[in-house]
């Protein structure tokens, strides 16, 4: 099987120090393994990504040397390959209306962790009795219920950075959104619709999607889709030992000479256990390190 990779930035801003060490992991997997590396701009979510963006992103990869092997692909314009996929799931069973507002979803659960999951309570799984329909939600426990593998309702996974790891998606996440009550399409739902229309064999993103994957691998199982290998990399975190966002001081790196998006580039690649480059520019400090990349993550299943 070829390898195809791929790197997929939300543009609610330009890259930073956290998204590139995603970018850059992706990029070096691709490399390490002979294969093809893709970039995929996701912006579903058109009213939190500023216009501009996405190509100033795309930008900012070309002065880094990471360069993709296809024409970028933007999610904004596939709207109509995640309403075939919303639409087999409804058919099937396995995806129904919900009518519940945020705020009544919050009232039912009462308090939570901070950064927990709202998990949902399955309140619509009966019907909306009488209700309109605000969002569109996947049938969790309906699914796993149907699945032998699923029997204890736990669905495990192995990562190829942090080993086995496993989620009641029922218990911690319960029934999620896969299209909006304002209209976006859900992130599960358009990254694994886009994944395997793309062919993507092998995910490498940051750690902080770890616990998305159980969600899609789920959403694969229905979908009659393939499970590609996944590597989650070290977050970079903010002062407030958050993942770096632009919520607690991220900055977009700098690109504007060669020698800062060198500098850029060494930075994430110490994040990633990678020597500080010797080289002189971004092409060959990339190419060293792709022999190092392989030697530390080379355990492809």
């Amino acid at each position: 099987m070829i390898y195809r990779g791929r790197f997929a930035p939300s543009p609610t801003g330009p890259l930073h120090a956290g998204s590139l060490v995603a970018a850059l992991a992706s990029w070096l997997d691709a490399r390490a393994n002979g294969g093809q590396w893709l970039v995929r701009i996701e912006d579903v979510d058109g009213p939190r990504c500023p216009p501009g963006t996405g190509e100033l992103i795309l930008g900012q990869l070309a002065a880094l040397g990471l360069h993709a092997d296809e024409p970028p692909v933007w999610q904004s314009r596939r709207g109509g390959l995640y309403q075939a996929a919303l639409d087999r799931l409804i058919a099937s069973g396995h995806a129904y209306g919900c009518a519940c507002t945020r705020a009544e979803i919050a009232a039912a659960v009462g308090p939570r962790a901070k950064h927990g999951e709202l998990v949902y309570p399955g309140t619509c799984r009966d019907g909306l009795h009488g209700k309109p329909a605000r969002a569109w939600r996947f049938a969790t426990e309906k699914f796993e219920s149907a699945q032998p593998a699923l029997a204890d309702s736990e669905l495990c996974w192995t990562d190829r950075r942090l080993g086995r790891q496993c989620q009641d998606v029922s218990r911690e996440v319960g029934d999620f959104v896969l299209r909006r009550a304002d209209g976006p399409w859900a992130y599960q739902l358009a990254v694994v619709v886009d994944d395997a229309e793309q062919g993507v064999t092998d995910v490498v993103r940051g750690e902080d999607l770890a616990d998305n994957t159980a969600r899609q691998i789920l959403l694969q199982r229905a979908l009659g889709l393939p499970t590609p290998s996944y590597l989650h990399t070290p977050l970079v975190r903010g002062a407030d030992g958050d993942k770096l966002s632009k919520q607690n001081g991220a900055t977009a790196i700098d690109t504007a000479t060669p020698e800062a998006a060198l500098a850029a580039l060494d930075a994430a690649a110490r994040v990633l256990g990678l020597r500080a480059t010797t080289a002189a520019s971004c092409a060959p400090a990339l190419a060293g390190w792709v022999p190092e990349w392989r030697d530390l993550y080379n355990s492809r299943p």
